[in-house]
C-alpha cells in the first residue's frame, strides 16, 4: 500500500486549526490514509497555533515542524516537504478548500508511479462551491497566463494549493527551490519541467476561504515579479545556467 505524508503550512491559524483537526480525525478512520503522517510547518506564528499543535492526538502520526521567524509560506512548504518519510508527499492549506479526502483522486497516478500530480480548479470535472471575488478570479488567469509562459509548465491551474509529489520528485526539487512566498507554486512546477517530470493535473473540489491573507495590490506584484525572478535564476537543468 501506498503511504502518504501531508504537509499543512500554518501561520498564525488557531482559529481555524478545530476544524483542521476534525477533518484529520475523521481521515483517520479511513484505509486509504494508513500508515500516513502529518507534518504541520510552523512558520513563526504569534498566537496560538504552535500550542494546539502540540496537544493535538490523532491516531494518524503527526509532525511539528517549528520556524523562529515567518520565512514565508513557499519557505514553510519546502521545509515540511523534505522532512516527509512516505512514498508520496501533499501539501495543502489549513483551510482544507480542497478537502483532504480528494487526494484518493490522485490514487491511479501514485499506482502507476506518477511523479507530480497537481489539483485543478479549471479542468472539466473540477467542481467550485463556492467562487473567489471577481476582480480576484481574474488577476488569477492573468497569473496562470503569465506563470506558463515563465515557466513552459503548461498547466492550467498554478495556485491551487494541493499538489503531490513522488519522494524522488520531492529530492529533485525542493532542495533547488528558492521563492519563499507568493509565486513558489510555479516555482516547483518550473522546476519539475527541468527535470523532465510530467505533470498531471486532476480535476478537485474546492471553496472559497473569505479570510485569505492574499492582497490583491501587493501580493499580486510579488507574485508577479518572482515569476521574473524564476526565468533569471540558475536552477540546475536549466539551460541559461
Amino acid at each position: 500500500m501506498i503511504k502518504i505524508s501531508v504537509v499543512i503550512p500554518v501561520f498564525n491559524e488557531e482559529k481555524r486549526l478545530p476544524k483542521t483537526f476534525s477533518a484529520l480525525n475523521a481521515l483517520s478512520r479511513d484505509p486509504f490514509f494508513s500508515g500516513a503522517e502529518i507534518i504541520f510547518v510552523d512558520d513563526g506564528s504569534m498566537d496560538g497555533t504552535k500550542k494546539l499543535i502540540e496537544n493535538f492526538r490523532s491516531d494518524i502520526n503527526v509532525k511539528l515542524v517549528s520556524c523562529e521567524k515567518n520565512r514565508g509560506k513557499g519557505f514553510a512548504v519546502r521545509r515540511g516537504m523534505l522532512e516527509a518519510n512516505n512514498d508520496y508527499a501533499l501539501f495543502l492549506d489549513a483551510d482544507m478548500s480542497t478537502p483532504l479526502g480528494e487526494l484518493k483522486k490522485f490514487a491511479p497516478f501514485m499506482e502507476q508511479g506518477a511523479h507530480v500530480i497537481i489539483g485543478t480548479r479549471k479542468a472539466a470535472g473540477a467542481r467550485i462551491l463556492k467562487h473567489q471575488p471577481f476582480l480576484r478570479q481574474k488577476m488569477g488567469e492573468v497569473y496562470t497566463a503569465l506563470a506558463n509562459l515563465a515557466t513552459g509548465a503548461r498547466v492550467s491551474d498554478f495556485t491551487c494549493g494541493f499538489k503531490c509529489f513522488s519522494m524522488e520528485a520531492i529530492h529533485k526539487i525542493f532542495p533547488y527551490a528558492r521563492i519563499d512566498r507568493w509565486s513558489y507554486d510555479a516555482e516547483i512546477l518550473y522546476l519539475a519541467r527541468l527535470c523532465n517530470l510530467k505533470i498531471h493535473e486532476v480535476p478537485v473540489l474546492w471553496t472559497n476561504d473569505e479570510d485569505s491573507r492574499v492582497r490583491l495590490g501587493k501580493d499580486a506584484l510579488q507574485s508577479f515579479t518572482d515569476l521574473l525572478k524564476i526565468r533569471l535564476n540558475k536552477y540546475p537543468g536549466n539551460k541559461t545556467a
